[in-house]
This record gives C-alpha cells, structure tokens and sequence, in this order.
C-alpha cells in the first residue's frame, strides 16, 4: 500500500471552497491509480460538519485539527499545525489548490518539511511506485514544464483551479475521522485577525468563473467599466481587468488577471480594449474559449483568441449584450 496522499481544505463563509473539491478530485484520481489512501486535511474551529461533507467527494481519511487559532486562516499558525502532522504521517505528497491561500501555505509548508514544490500546474500524472508528474506553464504560457519530485518527500504542488473536475459527491462514503491537537504556542501565532471586510460586487469569484469579461486600457475611464457589468450580468460572469486598468485606478487590485494577478481558466474569456501584453496572456491563456474585441487589428490578444471582434468596443460590447438578451428570451 502506497504512502497517503493530501490535499488541505480551503474555506470561507464555513464552507469548503470549489478549488478544493477540484484537488480532491485530482488525489482520487492519482490515489486510485497506484493504490493510496486520500486523505483531506482539514485546520479551522467547528468544521467537521463542512470537512465530512467535502471527504464525501473522494477522502479516505478526514484529518481534523481544531484549535480557536485556527478559526480564520493565518500563514504561521496554519503552516507549522499542518506540517506537524506531515512530519508524523510522512504522506507521499501534498497538492493544494493554486489560489491566493494555497500560493501563500504551500511554500511555507514545504519549507518547513524540506521537500520541493512545483506551483500553478495544469496537469498531475503518477507512475506505479507513486512519483508523480507536474506539467506547469512557465514564459508566460510559451512553454510548458515538467516537473518531478523522485526523492524528497512528499512531493507538493499547486494545481490551478478550474483544470481539474472535483469528485463527485458520494453519500455512501464515510471517511475515517482522526482528530489530531495543534500544539500552537504564542510565539507561533503570529498576527490576530480582528475582522474581515469582505468587499463584495455580488459576483462569483474571478478564479472560479465559467464566464469573465474583462477590460483594459481602451476603456479609456473608469466609468465605462459600466458597460462590461451590463455584458457580465446578462451573462453571469464575472468582471476582470488588465494590469494597465488596475494602475490606473480605474479597478481594485482583485480584478486583475495576469502574471501580477489572478491566474484565470474560465470556459469564456471575453477581453474588451486589452491589447494583449504577454503579463496579461499568461494569466488567462488557458481559457477555452477566448473572444476578442479591440479596433486595432494587429493587437497580440487576437493571436491567441478563438474569436476577434475589430471594431469600437463602445459600439460591439452593448451589441453583444443585447444579442444575448434576445437569445435569452
């Protein structure tokens, strides 16, 4: 029997985020093909209900480390709880999410356990003595890395949301419960969370769309992101925006897809007045289906998009939406 593979649970609002369903389903896949246990490890206060829930779509074993520092999600406290109990499990690896949580956990995590770690992949394949094979876009998505980890152990990775299916939901599935004690002195916690001010837009998380529209320089002012939000409610999606924007002031920080930002790979990217720069391509060239719209027809975005749109996208965009609207109806 193969050495437990992990993933680590991600929450908000008292639920398991989809990223972390996605990584579960990616460990199944992997656990089944050379015969280890899954295991989900999860740090919060009061969780078990939610933790039992997520094992349900794939774990064998639900690692519950409970402790009231463990109530939000802090770097110290979450990293030294969690590698504490790898130092005495030694699972063979340990993947997590590729979100904003996961990115900032896991180097630390594997810092602690002195293995690698291979960040943002898009693929994960396993050989019969349990190595596993990380593909990674590295150049802005020009060329594609893999990576090995044949030694250290556990082998760690990010793997990027929206690439992977999350397993499936099996009521029959009752996992093993270990409750385990996070030894946290005070010399470990580090900062307190006091608050969290959730700025909310009442759309679904940029990393966890199907559908984004997104605006960059051409947008010319900041009010005129009005006319992406009438596009990205007509079609659920959420709103996204360039680098170029976001320095302008004319987004928050959240909104930015690209190398500097958010890593998106939603089913439909529409990109309205982005001129295409490699930073940004590197953040949403995986997308399925990419749709362009930029009056300049040598613009690089149009390279990698399914569809181009040359024209105003002043005059294109609100044409879009009204199409869809008539289609809706």
């Amino acid at each position: 029997m193969a050495a437990e593979i992990w993933t680590v649970v991600e929450m908000r609002d008292g639920e398991v985020r989809i990223p972390t369903l996605e990584v579960l389903g990616a460990c199944r896949r992997i656990g089944d093909a050379v015969g280890a246990k899954v295991a989900l490890v999860l740090a919060g206060k009061d969780a078990e209900p939610a933790g039992r829930e997520a094992a349900a779509r794939g774990a064998d074993i639900l690692y519950l480390i409970e402790h009231e520092e463990l109530a939000a999600y802090r770097t110290e406290p979450f990293a030294k709880a969690i590698a504490d109990l790898a130092a005495e499990k030694k699972p063979n690896a340990i993947l997590l999410p590729a979100t904003s949580q996961g990115k900032d956990l896991a180097p630390r995590l594997a810092a602690r356990l002195g293995t690698g770690l291979a960040s943002d992949c898009i693929e994960a394949d396993t050989d019969s003595a349990g190595v596993l094979t990380f593909t990674r876009p590295i150049y802005a998505g020009k060329v594609l890395e893999k990576i090995s980890i044949p030694e250290a152990r556990p082998q760690m990775a990010t793997l990027r949301p929206k690439i992977f299916a999350p397993g499936e939901a099996d009521p029959g599935r009752q996992p093993e419960v270990v409750k385990v004690a996070a030894d946290l002195s005070p010399d470990v916690l580090g900062k307190t969370v006091k608050e969290t001010i959730k700025a909310s837009t009442g759309r679904v998380e940029l990393t966890e769309a199907d559908f984004i529209v997104s605006g960059g320089r051409g947008m010319k002012e900041p009010d005129q992101f009005k006319i992406l939000e009438e596009l990205a409610d007509t079609l659920g999606a959420a709103v996204g925006a360039s680098r170029a924007a976001v320095d302008a002031g004319w987004r928050d920080h959240q909104d930015q897809v690209g190398q500097t930002g958010k890593t998106v790979t939603p089913t439909l990217y529409i990109a309205c007045g982005i001129s295409g720069a490699i930073q940004h391509l590197a953040g949403m060239s995986s997308a399925k289906c990419i749709v362009a719209v930029n009056k300049d027809p040598e613009a690089p975005i149009f390279k990698v998009a399914d569809y181009g749109i040359v024209g105003d996208l002043f005059e294109v965009v609100p044409a879009l939406k009204n199409a869809l609207k008539e289609t809706q109806a």
